[in-house]
């Protein structure tokens, strides 16, 4: 397999790939490593994953650019499952995964001994919180084990003290957070009849809830927060962006992204950030890591998120629920499909008008652009505004573009 492009000492930067196109932007935005799935065994039922012809090429792609391809098999299996669990994991082996995350020991024994060569990861499903655990799981060869995302930065650093330094710990940096404990939720099977442990979460910890008092039996007890109510049971986002060192300093290699149901624009809006956050951290230094964190997070702020807070790393999280409605100062408008002799080709995702003051988002960076003017890419005729998706269009740009890059335009929404 072809050698990582960051050296040991360098924390990985491991973003979601629900799909090729998140994928793709995941990789071309800054990713060492990505994560992604089958439409079993991988607890995103949901999400657009790999076919086992798409994970090759997934692998093939991921290879060719020095970086490491992990697929998620942390589905809780039953006994019937397990033929066909064990065979996806050598088929995987085959194709060239750089590690397969597992969650259940049963499943976790059973690939150790028929696929020996296969590096295993322990999922955050399989609820890592003591250095005891840890041990068990290296004892077992685990080669990296994804904590638990309630342990702090103190309980990570007594847990990688004591465990053997070629055992590498993951953790997540970014990104959505479960209500339950370590994603361990019956609620969405109990309400939906969809098993969060077999990959077919229906968020229910999202919906819009009310409370009754069991002495005050009819009587709706008012948790709205606004006009759309609120999530009481939801987590707030995760954003760690602000203490990459201290994520250092605790012992992680691996910083995780959250968001394999996400589209390819938030895969790469924060994968940018994050890159840009490490890059100045390690290669420049904190002060000049320190000097662009304001906008980075105000990047973090133009993607799709619920309000932000740091988790448990800082001891029990405050607030702790009811994070609300999702949330973004930008609204994803268009991909750039290309550009020549001043002007960007753009395939349309959301409506945008003449005039709109929009951003391109590229590994780049970020630029503004005024549209001047928007014609249609086929009749050249004149337009006042797009809304169609999927529809080409040709705006005037002063500077050059690539396809892959994202046009932004300020969310009219946003409050």
């Amino acid at each position: 397999m072809t050698k990582s492009i960051n050296p040991p000492e360098r924390m990985e930067l491991l973003a979601p790939a629900g799909g090729m196109r998140q994928l793709e932007a995941a990789l071309r935005f800054g990713a060492d490593a990505v994560y992604g799935g089958l439409p079993q065994y991988g607890l995103r039922a949901k999400a657009d994953n790999f076919t086992w012809d798409e994970l090759g090429r997934a692998v093939g792609l991921t290879h060719s650019l020095g970086r490491r391809f992990y697929l998620t098999m942390n589905l809780l299996p039953f006994d019937d499952d397990l033929p066909g669990f064990l065979e996806a994991a050598r088929r995987a082996w085959d194709i060239g995964v750089d590690g397969a995350l597992i969650a259940d020991p049963g499943a976790f024994c059973l690939v150790r001994e028929q696929v020996p060569d296969l590096p295993l990861h322990i999922s955050t499903q399989a609820n890592v919180m003591n250095l005891a655990g840890a041990k068990l799981w290296a004892q077992m060869g685990a080669r990296r084990i994804v904590l638990a995302r309630e342990l702090s930065l103190d309980r990570i650093a007594q847990i990688r003290k004591g465990l053997d330094p070629k055992v590498e710990l993951e953790a997540f940096a970014h990104g959505a957070m479960c209500m339950a404990w370590s994603g361990r939720c019956m609620l969405s099977d109990f309400m939906a009849g969809r098993s969060a442990n077999r990959g077919a979460c229906a968020q229910p910890c999202r919906w819009q809830y009310h409370i009754v008092e069991e002495k005050r039996p009819g009587e709706i007890i008012d948790v709205t927060e606004d006009g759309r109510g609120t999530s009481f049971f939801s987590s707030y986002d995760l954003n760690m962006i602000a203490h990459l060192p201290k994520l250092r300093d605790a012992g992680i290699r691996s910083l995780k992204i959250e968001g394999r149901m996400k589209t390819p624009v938030y895969a790469a809006g924060v994968t940018y950030a994050y890159r840009r956050a490490l890059d100045l951290m390690e290669l420049e230094g904190e002060e000049a890591y320190r000097r662009e964190l304001p906008g980075l997070l105000s990047e973090l702020d133009k993607v799709s998120h619920r309000p932000y807070f740091t988790g448990f790393y800082f001891g029990p999280p405050s607030p702790a629920g009811g994070a609300g409605p999702v949330t973004q100062t930008m609204e994803y408008t268009a991909d750039v499909e290309g550009w020549a002799a001043g002007w960007l080709t753009l395939s349309v995702r959301n409506r945008f008008f003449e005039g709109d003051r929009t951003e391109i988002l590229s590994p780049r960076g970020v630029r503004e652009l005024v549209i001047a003017q928007i014609l249609d890419a086929q009749t050249g005729e004149a337009l006042p505004s797009v809304s169609v998706a999927g529809q080409w269009v040709r705006v005037p740009c002063p500077f050059p573009a690539q396809a892959g890059d994202f046009m932004r335009g300020v969310n009219r929404n946003h409050r």
